[in-house]
């Protein structure tokens, strides 16, 4: 059996140097089997030299490290007789451990091969305080999510690849909306625990090749990669909306925030850095919170370079104001059914000498917490009440209600300003002029607002509460701010048509208007199904598009003589709440086919349920023809074997769409929304039974 004193020509010094040396060493054949190791390799491993006589090192191997690290091993050895490096192996135990190892191939006088010797040392420990103190450095403590220097490597990995690859990124900037709130009602510990679960959640309805990290506070980005297209990033924003709001039980209590996120697209028109890309997408946060939060906008940077260089400076808003640009045109407020205009919301728009007809989008985020926006704020008030003494004289009273932001609420002076301008037009009744305010901006200091809120109507001024539903809607909140009017936002009444959920919340508001004897009035109405299925629901006045469009002063007069609200409007009536079921099932029907046609376009992954017994309205279906199992259900069967038929055809569609046969599926898709129409025509038929 050779040795290593063997090996050695002084045998006292080479026993004691063997014995005694705190590092491992292990001596090898020139086939690779142990023929000698030390006492400390068996206090490092946990193998004595019987177990390992005649093995070779690869007993010891931890298999996380591929092939090809091991080849370069012995590439180094073959050519230049030696090779160290860090390795991780793994003790008796099972238990793995990292090693400085050096292998250097032993050789005679004659340079003959004879051993290889390689020394290892435990090195654990110190590659796991350099792994905390890595993941200290890159990554948040309370989240365990990327933090802000990890972040913006990753950002310029993600950058280089989408140029390297063609393939869009994008930037998601997240701020909770009224964090501070909880914080400050719930104490740090839940707020935290909220953030640790907020984040979660957001991390698991990503991708795997995504990023989340958190910035600090209550704010986080998100780097969506290799999406195919640009609009592409809708979906997993929607997403990230969406979970951000689902309540969180802390402690026994059910804690709820909801999110503004702004969002910039990368490659751009011109070149762009990583930090550039960030202020982008926080730029956006804020527009989404000014937008009224719960909500996601979505920068424009070419937009946004024109804008920059051209009027969206604050001293040329000042100017405008000043050479008098700004104009308002007036949206009408009607009773759907009884075709009454019970009043118009002011809108403000920049007739820019150079640019045009400008939207409020285009001006006023820059305004925000700027004193200006105060100015123009009561500019507006003031040419409101003017427009309506006008109209007074031309014999039209209509009452007008106007936005008014949040920083200009909270003044201290906003109630005696109001005062004074009221005073400027004694011809118009303080009742005529109402204030919209967000919800979620009248949320931020109730008491405050409250206050205010209350001095102004003892001046004869009336509120609303706008975009109604997108906050928290709290009962408390309602009872305590005395505004007489709800204005339920679009977004519900744009998707009700075909999303339940919607429709729920969208009801669910009416609900909350009847009980507190509030009147409600909804946004975006944009067709006539729109306002019958809100008649239908027990909501009478209405805006939006489908009503009419913004319009410059004069024009509101000539139209409110010639406006009638449509036929199907006039005849229809409030259903009972036994017929709400059948409501929901129709709108749930409509969804479906939408989900189907968005997994066509490619917009959602998966499918909605085939099985025609799953979906809402199947669902609903079976529960009716069971209750009529006494010969009264043969108008149901009718409606059942359609609802059957839809089914079939959904499946058959996809299975060609799956196939690439894109043509027969075209012809499909549009025989599915025939049947469709026919489905909801045969609902119909049942709502007035109830």
């Amino acid at each position: 059996m050779h040795t290593l004193t063997s090996l050695i020509t002084e045998p006292g010094l080479a026993t004691a140097l063997f014995s005694n040396a705190r590092e491992g060493v292990v001596v090898t054949d020139v086939e690779g089997r142990i023929i000698e190791v030390n006492p400390a390799f068996t206090r490092i491993t946990g193998y004595t030299r019987d177990e390992v006589l005649g093995r070779t090192p690869r007993l010891l191997s931890s298999g996380r490290h591929p092939p090809d690290f091991y080849e370069a091993m012995w590439h180094s050895l073959r050519s230049s007789g030696h090779w160290s490096g860090e390795v991780w192996n793994r003790r008796k135990d099972n238990e793995l451990f990292a090693e400085l190892l050096t292998i250097s191939a032993v050789r005679d006088e004659e340079g003959r091969l004879q051993h290889y010797l390689g020394l290892f040392s435990d090195i654990t420990l110190q590659t796991e305080h350099k792994r905390q103190l890595e993941h200290i450095a890159h990554y948040d403590v309370l989240t365990a999510l990327p933090n802000r220097v990890l972040f913006a490597d990753r950002l310029q990995q993600a950058m280089l690849r989408a140029n390297r690859s063609g393939m869009p990124l994008a930037v998601a900037y997240i701020d909770l909306d009224s964090f501070k709130t909880i914080n400050d009602n719930h104490g740090h510990d839940a707020g935290d625990q909220l953030l640790t679960a907020v984040a979660a959640r957001m991390r698991k309805v990503l991708r795997d090749s995504d990023t989340l990290a958190r910035l600090g506070g209550d704010e986080f980005v998100a780097v969506l990669c290799d999406l195919p297209d640009q609009a592409s990033s809708r979906p997993l924003v929607q997403r990230l909306l969406a979970t951000i709001a689902e309540p969180v039980v802390v402690g026994g209590q059910t804690l709820q925030v909801s999110g503004s996120l702004g969002v910039t697209l990368f490659p751009q028109r011109t070149e762009i850095e990583a930090d550039q890309l960030l202020r982008q997408a926080d730029q956006a946060m804020y527009q989404a919170k000014l937008a009224g939060k719960n909500r996601y906008h979505l920068f424009d940077a070419e937009h946004d370079d024109d804008l920059r260089s051209q009027h969206e400076s604050l001293e040329r808003i000042r100017l405008g104001l000043d050479r008098d640009e700004f104009v308002l045109h007036y949206q009408p407020k009607v009773n759907m059914r009884s075709g009454e205009v019970i009043g118009a919301e002011a809108l403000i728009r920049w007739q820019h000498p150079e640019l045009g007809l400008l939207a409020p989008d285009r001006f006023l985020p820059v305004l925000e917490h700027h004193p200006l926006g105060a100015a123009l704020g009561e500019w507006v008030i003031d040419a409101a009440l003017a427009q309506m003494a006008c109209w007074q004289e031309l014999g039209v009273r209509v009452p007008v209600s106007v936005n008014i932001a949040a920083n200009h609420l909270q003044r201290a002076d906003f109630a005696r300003r109001l005062e004074i301008l009221l005073a400027l037009h004694p011809e118009v009744a303080p009742s005529m002029l109402q204030l919209e305010v967000l919800e979620s901006s009248a949320l931020e200091d109730m008491s405050h607002v409250a206050r205010v809120m209350n001095t102004c109507v003892r001046l004869g001024v009336g509120f609303a509460l706008d975009d109604f539903g997108t906050g928290y809607s709290s009962l408390t909140y309602l009872k305590r701010l005395p505004a007489e009017t709800l204005k339920i936002d679009r977004s519900f009444v744009h998707d009700m048509l075909h999303d339940a959920d919607d429709l729920a919340i969208l009801d669910g508001v009416l609900g909350l208007a009847r009980a507190f004897r509030r009147e409600a009035v909804a946004e975006g109405v944009e067709t006539v199904a729109h306002g019958e299925l809100l008649l239908r629901l027990g909501c009478e006045c209405a805006q939006g598009f489908g009503i009419a469009r913004p319009m410059p002063p004069e024009q509101l007069p000539a139209w409110m003589s010639c406006w009638r609200p449509p036929e199907r409007w006039t005849q229809q009536r409030r259903l009972g709440l036994e017929a709400r079921p059948l409501l929901y099932a129709s709108v749930e029907h409509r969804g479906w086919i939408l989900a189907i046609d968005a997994h066509l376009d490619g917009v959602r992954d998966e499918p909605p349920a085939l099985d025609p017994h799953q979906c809402g309205f199947g669902r609903w279906l079976d529960g009716a023809i069971a209750e009529h199992r006494d010969g009264g259900d043969a108008p149901l069967r009718a409606l059942d074997l359609l609802h059957q038929e839809v089914h079939v055809l959904a499946t058959e569609l996809l299975a060609l769409h799956a196939a690439g046969r894109h043509e027969a599926a075209r012809s499909s898709q549009l025989r599915l929304h025939f049947l469709r129409d026919r489905t909801i025509e045969a609902i119909e038929s049942f709502l007035p039974a109830f």
